[in-house]
């Protein structure tokens, strides 16, 4: 295949601007799908991707397009997610691109992960071809968009391509734009192979699958690889392009992308964003770009029924096959008993592996409040990294607590900016900046804790901007804090899974809400139950759930008073013997109100 003729391309956008609309629409007017074939949001294969509007997963398809100078380009369209806990795989996705599309809704004007994403796009070099998408809604201004693009991000939108994705008005401009203006490939195929890995994913016939940007060289069937940073050799089995189906190819040379299937048996094995060499030419050098891909924060998962503990294990055995960034690993609770401590990339990526295990594997959970990791120095100078509360050491042996910190940036009508700087302050940010984009839009930009963050930021952040807000963030690094661990006791025994890791200042204050909130869910029983919250063997706050009680007295409607106070006596004897072989039974609820202290 002609190099000249190849474009690699990605669609950046907010979420809900039209990116998989859009795409529907491109593979439509290169009739690359039938009309049979035809489905809404094409490349997104999930029930959750479509549902929720968003894409989890990267996908590529190859369009054949004739266009106007009677040539026949093929167009590698390589759809990314555009939420920020995916933000290592979209900058690898987007360093196998030579352009990329810049989506802006008409309505809305640029986002916070329009901005996010763009600028990756921009650090990878590549082409940017603004696009402004929903120009027939009633309320769309493209002018205001127009200015917003060139103001904020600073690229020339006059001459963007305007565009409807639901109704497919600028469709065929857009495609000519794309040959035009996204320039081709360079490499040669006659050079040493250099292949980048921006996915991968597991197969139950073919093992893993591994999607792959050829930047120089060939590689064709029965070759030899090496993976650079996976230490692996493989032979490649079989190849093939999507196009948008599953379709074999004996070889991809320099400028194409395509998948390798090397019989490769776990998707850990394949790093995102290594390099694939030949085996015999293993000093050719790697790729820029490459890094571990760590989980951020992390929660405990349990099986309501310890009895279907093994089959909990099975499906997230499954669920690791297609995604190499999520991580589990055994754990038992004294509360919950047996189950999973499991990493995740953020709290989209928990939620929808949450969603997942619930809805594909029928798996009924109870999920402890998510954490963050911790960097903790003890006294002997040994550092440990700390994931979950209930392993911190006792406060004697640590010397300090660093915290993961995140840098958020916020975009929201001015009307909002109060209420905003004032959550962020609650949440023990340290403001950056503050900028004045346009005459009714505000981007605020602060340092806070990830901690801060996992306790229902978001959701409070759209509840004050009446849905608004939108927001993008990147962890900058690790910062000393005065870090303590808030114990939970129910009757005198600690909770491990109501566990958390709070600053010094609110701890009291978390704890007295916290036990609040529990005494109102957990149920009463046959015996007194007493919550309390504890910083050490200092206990900060207390409540207590009254028992069940029987009116023993109900019979005594006359006699003497030693009656009576014998018949409560024996009562308080046996609520006593009850509370030292009872446990009190802990609902789903309580653990999700760790959540919500701040009601």
């Amino acid at each position: 295949m002609d190099i000249r003729y190849i474009r690699n391309f990605s669609i950046i956008a907010h979420i809900d601007h039209g990116k998989s609309t859009l795409a529907d629409r491109l593979l439509e007017a290169t009739n690359t799908i039938s009309e049979r074939e035809k489905t809404d949001q094409f490349l997104d294969n999930m029930d959750i991707e479509r549902e929720r509007g968003i894409t989890i997963k990267a996908q590529t398809v190859r369009l054949k397009y004739q266009a106007q100078d009677g040539n026949t380009y093929f167009l590698n369209l390589i759809d990314t997610p555009g939420h920020v806990d995916f933000s290592y795989e979209v900058s690898r996705s987007l360093a196998s691109c030579d352009g990329a599309i810049l989506v802006v809704d008409a309505s809305q004007g640029v986002e916070a992960q329009t901005l996010a994403n763009v600028y990756m796009a921009i650090d990878n070099n590549l082409e940017i071809l603004p696009v402004i998408n929903k120009i027939d809604l009633p309320h769309a201004d493209v002018e205001r968009a127009k200015k917003e693009i060139e103001e904020i991000i600073g690229i020339d939108a006059s001459a963007a391509n305007l565009v409807s994705a639901k109704t497919g008005i600028g469709i065929t401009d857009l495609l000519e734009s794309i040959v035009q203006k996204v320039p081709h490939p360079k490499g040669g195929v006659d050079n040493d192979l250099q292949a980048l890995i921006f996915d991968s994913w597991f197969d139950p016939y073919k093992g893993v699958i591994v999607l792959v940007r050829v930047f120089q060289g060939t590689v064709k069937i029965k070759d030899k690889v090496f993976l650079k940073n996976g230490v692996q050799e493989y032979e490649v089995l079989n190849m093939g392009v999507n196009a948008p189906f599953y379709q074999e190819v004996t070889s991809l040379g320099a400028g194409e992308v395509g998948m390798l299937i090397c019989g490769i048996k776990t998707v850990r094995d394949v790093k995102i964003g290594d390099t694939i060499v030949h085996a015999r030419k293993k000093d050719t050098p790697l790729l820029d770009g490459f890094k571990e891909s760590k989980p951020m924060v992390f929660c405990g998962v349990f099986p309501v029924e310890s009895t279907e503990y093994a089959q909990l294990k099975e499906s997230l055995e499954k669920l690791a096959l297609n995604d190499s960034s999520f991580t589990y690993e055994p754990e038992t609770s004294n509360a919950l008993g047996f189950g999973f401590r499991c990493g995740f990339l953020g709290l989209l990526h928990m939620n929808i592996i949450q969603e997942r295990l619930e809805r594909e594997f029928e798996q009924d959970l109870i999920s402890t409040a998510p954490s963050c990791r911790y960097q903790v120095m003890l006294t002997s100078s040994e550092m440990l990294e700390i994931e979950n509360p209930a392993d911190l050491p006792e406060a004697n042996y640590i010397e300090e607590i660093q915290e993961p910190i995140v840098e958020i940036s916020i975009h929201i009508p001015n009307e909002y900016v109060g209420r905003i700087i004032k959550l962020c302050e609650d949440r023990r940010g340290a403001q950056k900046e503050i900028k004045y984009i346009t005459a009714d839009r505000v981007q605020v930009i602060y340092d806070i804790p990830l901690n801060e963050m996992v306790f229902d930021f978001y959701d409070k952040l759209k509840g004050i901007s009446k849905g608004y807000a939108s927001m993008d963030y990147e962890v900058i690094g690790y910062r000393q804090s005065d870090l303590i661990k808030l114990d939970i006791l129910l009757n005198g025994d600690k909770v491990d899974a109501l566990s958390l890791i709070c600053h010094r200042d609110q701890a009291v204050f978390r704890g007295r809400a916290l036990v609040q909130r529990l005494q109102k869910v957990i149920e009463r029983q046959q015996f007194d139950i007493a919550i309390q919250a504890a910083i050490g063997a200092r206990v900060v706050a207390r409540e207590s759930v009254k028992a069940l009680r029987k009116n023993v007295l109900a019979k005594c409607y006359g006699g003497d008073v030693s009656r009576k106070r014998k018949l409560l006596e024996k009562q308080k004897r046996g609520k006593k013997r009850m509370k030292m072989v009872g446990n009190v039974e802990v609902s789903q609820e309580a653990f999700l109100a760790v959540l919500k202290i701040e009601e």
